[in-house]
């Protein structure tokens, strides 16, 4: 894709001496949400450990804004504006929901709009409630909230967000989906692993089927909720 903000090409990675990730290819363009699907341990996540220089062993091209990432730390791709909110909700618990977002504060370059607690508490209004209760004291929906406003801080121009609807409940997971739309309509970038495909038929473009570290389709998420061999194949548990 040419208008592409990040393109991954040839991806390879290895944890020890396993080879997980197989000449993986995928293109995310400005402004829209791409997922990628399928079972527990098909290799999302390490998919995005890889984009995000998180694991050591790893070959192929990394794209962002048309630089190759690869050689770059964490950091550094971070400081490009590219954001991640990993599986598990890291949150300093002993902290409160503003602290948290103080730490994640960063001017995003170019940013015409950036990211304020205020702006944050519109999109997740169980934040604003919240906003002086430390971290600990939060719902597991209201820390997947606060991870995601956290990253926002940081003012990027993509996000890589793993499993964002993952053990929430019904309510929350719709309260999800409607912050992405509103992510999108802003403007941002969205690459997101998902096993909830009715999650990601919500909210997303296009969708990469993952199975055991490689690609297996690309498409529109109608054509893959259509397609019983697909999900049967790919995605059913």
């Amino acid at each position: 894709m040419a208008d592409a903000m990040l393109s991954v090409r040839g991806l390879n990675a290895h944890y020890g001496r396993a080879h997980i990730l197989h000449d993986v290819e995928l293109h995310l363009a400005r402004g829209e949400v791409v997922a990628l699907l399928g079972r527990n341990g098909a290799g999302k996540s390490t998919i995005m450990k890889s984009i995000m220089g998180l694991l050591p062993r790893r070959r192929g091209r990394i794209e962002f804004h048309g630089r190759d990432v690869g050689p770059l730390r964490p950091y550094q791709i971070s400081r490009l504006g590219l954001a991640y909110v990993p599986e598990e909700r890291r949150i300093f618990a002993g902290l409160t929901v503003l602290e948290n977002l103080e730490v994640g504060r960063r001017a995003g370059e170019g940013s015409a709009d950036p990211w304020t607690p205020e702006r944050l508490f519109a999109l997740f209004p169980n934040l604003g409630e919240r906003r002086r209760a430390d971290g600990a004291r939060l719902s597991g929906g209201e820390q997947q909230m606060l991870t995601v406003a956290r990253a926002l801080m940081g003012n990027p121009q993509a996000i890589l967000l793993d499993e964002p609807s993952e053990g929430l409940a019904p309510i929350i997971v719709e309260q999800m989906a409607n912050a992405v739309k509103a992510l999108k309509a802003a403007g941002l970038s969205i690459l997101l692993s998902e096993q909830n495909l009715y999650f990601a038929h919500q909210v997303s473009d296009r969708a990469y089927v993952v199975d055991r570290g490689r690609i297996r389709y690309e498409g529109r998420l109608d054509a893959i909720m259509a397609d019983e061999n697909i999900r049967r194949a790919h995605l059913a548990v």
